[in-house]
Formats: structure tokens, sequence, C-alpha cells
């Protein structure tokens, strides 16, 4: 009904169950249109606004559905890359009970759940950026699962390190954080090891949504 009542009267507007933003040209049509609005919903329809969430403003200050639209572009809301790296932290979380596979399995359906929704608005270099962190922090949870120096040497040596090198980080007393970053680790547990694995590629999912016809 609501849909039906913005259309008559000619605006634009975007709706998403009992989100909407409507757009006009001057904040002077905003007031007028969110006072004949609310009216609307509260006499006719009877529904409650929400004074609180309910606002006139720039486009370039407002959100809708986690998004704002910045130079007639959509951008995905800084606390909602923030929530879904928060997550993604917890799935690679330091816990040696859970098996590698486990996580790429649940990396997989997550990552592709969000992006589905907000990955319209990623930029481009948020979605570089989080594949290389994650491939970092699934670095980390190998090394934390390999634990004993003997055992670091002989999956270090199985994935191709140099056994100078694999002996150097096996023995090494620092923490799995900063093994994750070293030439030797990143060059045994590489890119094409994790895509063999199945791990999922944020930076894919982004360009299979903005340049489909490209990707590859």
């Amino acid at each position: 009904v609501l849909d039906k009542e913005l259309e008559s009267r000619g605006h634009k507007f975007i709706r998403y169950a009992d989100d909407v933003a409507i757009f006009v040209k001057s904040k002077r049509a905003g007031e007028r249109v969110l006072e004949s609005t609310t009216r609307f919903l509260e006499r006719k329809l009877k529904v409650k606004v929400n004074q609180c969430k309910s606002k006139v403003g720039l486009v370039k200050q407002s959100s809708v559905l986690g998004f704002q639209i910045h130079f007639k572009k959509l951008r995905t809301l800084e606390r909602k890359v923030k929530g879904f790296k928060q997550e993604l932290k917890s799935i690679t979380r330091r816990c040696p009970g859970i098996s590698i596979m486990s996580r790429i399995f649940r990396l997989k359906h997550y990552a592709q759940g969000w992006m589905a929704h907000y990955g319209c608005g990623l930029k481009y270099d948020d979605a570089v950026e989080l594949d290389g962190w994650i491939r970092r922090r699934l670095r980390m949870c190998y090394w934390k699962q390999w634990r004993r120096p003997r055992r670091r040497i002989r999956e270090l040596l199985k994935l191709g390190v140099r056994k100078r090198e694999a002996i150097n980080l096996g023995l090494s007393r620092k923490s799995y954080w900063r093994l994750s970053k070293t030439l030797a680790t990143n060059a045994g547990l590489n890119n094409a090891h994790f895509q063999k694995i199945g791990l999922i590629s944020v930076r894919t999912l982004w360009c299979k949504i903005h340049l489909p016809v490209t990707t590859r």
C-alpha cells in the first residue's frame, strides 16, 4: 500500500520490509514528505513510525539497508564491513579442535551470503585486503595445529619449503601470528594451496558482482 502511495505521488524511493528511504530535491520538500508520509502510515495504515530513526538529511549523510550513496554509487557502511571481518575472525580463531577444512566450509558459506547482500557496495581494495588477511589467519591456524617443532618441520617440508628454512621456522619461538607472515610460510602455504583446498575468495566474489562478463 505504501509503495503505491509513494508511486502515485511521483517519489523516488527504496523500501525493504519496514525500512524506507524517499528521495526529494530539497530539505523543505523532505520535511513536507516526512510529515505527510508519517501521517499516511499512522492514520490510514495504523503503523507507528519511529520518530527517533526518521529524519531528513543529505543523501551522503544517510544510510539505508546497510548502504550509503556516495557520488551516485553504493557504499557498504563501515560498521557492516567491520562486522563481516569480526565474524571471519571468529571462524579463524586459534582453536586446535577445529579442522582447516571445517573453517574453509564455514568461510565459504558466510562470505557468499554476506557478499550477496553487501558485496555491491564493497570497495575492491577492501576485498583484496580481506583475502590476504583471511589467508594469514588460516596460516596462523596451521601453526597452532602443528604446535610441536618436529611436526612443524615435517609439514613445511611437505609443502616444499627448503630444509634449512623449515628447521629454522620449526624451532622458532615467535608467536603464531608473526610466523604466519614469514616468507617461508607464505611460500609453503601460498595462494595456490588455499585455492586447491577450496578457500573462497572475496575478490572473486566481488568480480562476479561488479564484472560479471569478464570474470573467469
